[in-house]
């Protein structure tokens, strides 16, 4: 005979949750804003520490470093804050789940930050990126080091993929919110990088 599948359960959940601590601010359907911390998320839905509780059903706006936009709604209150789903298209939730690996792998081992050059802003933003297909594409530099950048543009890009920045060889390292960061092939010096990103 068939064995009847049971139904899952609300504690199982379709993705991985990530114990991530990130700093932010959320919004209810009030429109106002209070500051929150993750306790954890997944591609599919965060716990929050927050000081004011949505109700169940309400509609809520994240804003989180490193992450960046997500909404949901509030599925169920928890100590000293709630639980949401994020809604996202698949594409947004791949990114997420990239996003959420990177951080999940800082913590675990102690980097405080992936960061081992000083970050620039350059007085002329504007550059482009090329891919391997030799199409060029516009893009602005948000900040440049001597390792890699983080760059604003409208192009999804798997990490790993080679592309050059500018006159730079880089390759995808990770996702941001507008866009891409990418880390040089060779650690640039001061004078090359003053003379291509200003």
């Amino acid at each position: 005979m068939f064995a009847m599948k049971k139904p899952l359960s609300d504690e199982q959940r379709r993705h991985q949750r990530v114990k991530v601590a990130l700093l932010g601010r959320y919004m209810l359907a009030s429109r106002r804003e209070y500051p929150c911390q993750t306790l954890d998320m997944s591609p599919g839905g965060v716990s929050l520490i927050a000081p004011v509780p949505a109700q169940a059903g309400e509609r809520v706006i994240v804003y989180l470093d490193h992450i960046g936009r997500v909404e949901g709604v509030m599925v169920r209150p928890i100590a000293n804050g709630f639980a949401m789903t994020v809604t996202a298209t698949i594409r947004k939730r791949d990114k997420l789940a990239a996003q959420l690996t990177w951080l999940a792998n800082r913590n675990i081992l102690g980097l405080p930050e992936d960061r081992r050059h000083e970050r620039v802003i350059p007085r002329n933003p504007r550059s482009v990126l090329q891919t391997e297909d030799g199409v060029s594409h516009d893009c602005r530099i948000i900040d440049v080091s001597l390792s890699g950048a983080a760059i604003q543009i409208g192009l999804d890009l798997p990490i790993g993929t080679p592309v050059t920045l500018g006159r730079t060889t880089a390759r995808v390292v990770r996702y941001l919110e507008n866009g891409l960061a990418v880390e040089f092939s060779r650690p640039q010096n001061l004078e090359t990088l003053a003379e291509q990103f200003g």
